[in-house]
């Protein structure tokens, strides 16, 4: 028996690894960009450092999240669709989701237009406003690249194309460090030619991505553009806004964390901090990214293929892994506390405070070696309006609250506000795994089924 056990464990193990080890490159490659951005930034100055960091994770990261969670409703469809052999589906999929995605950008872009005024409505510093307003009008081509790039990155990973999407992302952030190197170090153009540096990069990869994807490489998967795209728009809108609202709840806690710090006392070094331990949480979030991505392709393709034991397997394998990385990474933060810091400024001041958020960062990042992988198992599923409603309680009626009381009741500051998420973060997950091991996998099968003849698939009885 045990024998057996480790035999498809092993197994298990090299099919999630297969897809989640390229997708862990990728989205490495992938935020580097806006972390060689920051770094870039904060050796420019603490004004533009806290700048570019409110800029993204306020409204880029708003946007980004978002965009992602529009695009993330091809995971529970294209992977299901796979599983049960309709792959002429994915293509119809991808341009619907495109059609979405653009119209949503075209949505978010007064977001990016009205940035200053919307931070100054929110109390952040007037000078630390209107420099982030202007860098979000410079970036708004990024805005457009992420409606283009999600859906593509869908329609790979659902079929276990993903290497190539990492080698395009890797060459690149290798080409956004050199423009940032050039516009910002060597011409001296400030926050405007990291914005042109990071416009160049993202539209860089989807030009890699669709030549890819059109070149002949997926001969049942994409069979040119059809009006097809244009049909049952509706519906595809409402499981698209299913999974925005799950992500965006996810990552728009992120986005309130920053601004409650900026109603704290000195908010240039508080801001400046907490967003460099979020710089490095995000960092090893992509690591558990890679395994939401497998774990939702796994889930979904067994789901789709009838195989339910199969899909609560791999979610047990993917748990397992990315816990185990998230101790190992944890580590490596508490033992570089005092150095990592350096990479993005060279204030003192910046350096000792970030410094002193280690072991929350640290408890954070190992929280958040699991979640991901969590609601990963829930896009596999389909289970986005559910976590949302859990992600609605537990960051928001829990987290948030307690990190206000935390940080200016008990005059924790910066500590208190980031013990609250990590508490609401906690919350989450647990109650995410009791959901998901109580599963009735044979259900979910069932439910496959049915989702892909609803969204166009052939009769599979």
């Amino acid at each position: 028996m045990g024998r057996v056990v480790g035999k498809r464990s092993w197994e298990e193990s090299k099919k999630t690894w297969h897809i989640a080890g390229p997708a862990i490159l990728t989205g490495i490659f992938q935020f580097t960009i806006g972390f060689a951005t920051v770094a870039f930034a904060g050796h420019l100055g603490e004004v533009e450092l806290a700048a570019v960091s409110i800029a993204q994770a306020v409204v880029e990261g708003f946007a980004y999240g978002f965009m992602l969670g529009m695009g993330s409703a091809l995971e529970t469809l294209c992977g299901q669709a796979v599983g049960a052999g309709q792959l002429r589906m994915l293509g119809i999929y991808t341009q619907r989701s495109w059609i979405i995605c653009g119209v949503t950008a075209l949505v978010l872009t007064p977001l990016y237009v009205f940035t200053s005024p919307i931070l100054q409505l929110l109390r952040q510093s007037t000078e630390i406003s209107e420099l982030a307003g202007k860098y979000c009008i410079w970036v708004i081509p990024q805005l457009f690249a992420y409606a283009v790039n999600f859906p593509i990155q869908k329609f790979l990973q659902s079929q276990s194309k993903v290497w190539v999407m990492t080698m395009i992302s890797g060459v690149a952030l290798a080409v956004h460090i050199l423009l940032n190197w050039l516009f910002v170090t060597k011409l001296r153009q400030g926050l405007a030619g990291a914005a042109i540096a990071g416009n160049i990069s993202w539209w860089l990869i989807n030009l890699g991505q669709l030549i890819y994807m059109m070149s002949g490489c997926f001969p049942e998967a994409w069979t040119g553009f059809s009006v097809s795209a244009f049909k049952s728009l509706t519906a595809f809108v409402r499981l698209s806004l299913a999974s925005a609202v799950m992500l965006c709840l996810e990552l728009w806690y992120y986005t309130a964390v920053i601004i409650l710090v900026g109603y704290l006392k000195n908010p240039g070094i508080a801001i400046s901090a907490i967003s460099i331990c979020m710089n490095f949480q995000l960092w090893a979030i992509m690591i558990a990214l890679g395994f939401n991505a497998a774990v939702s392709v796994r889930v979904s393709n067994e789901l789709g293929a009838g195989h339910p034991k199969a899909a609560k397997f791999s979610v047990i394998i993917a748990v397992s892994t990315s816990f185990l990385l998230g101790i190992i990474l944890m580590a490596a933060v508490l033992g570089g506390r005092a150095y990592l810091p350096r990479f993005f400024t060279d204030e003192p001041d910046v350096v000792k405070e970030t410094s002193k958020l280690a072991y929350i960062l640290g408890a954070t990042i190992l929280v958040n070696s699991i979640q991901p992988v969590l609601s990963g198992v829930a896009i596999g599923a389909g289970w986005q309006s559910l976590v949302a409603f859990i992600n609605i309680g537990c960051y928001y009626l829990i987290g948030l609250p307690i990190g206000a009381i935390l940080g200016f009741i008990a005059k924790l500051n910066e500590m208190g506000i980031w013990l609250g998420m990590l508490g609401g973060c906690l919350l989450q997950t647990v109650i995410l795994l009791v959901v998901t091991f109580r599963t009735k996998w044979q259900q979910e099968s069932s439910q496959a089924e049915e989702r892909i003849r609803t969204w166009g698939g052939e009769n599979l009885t």
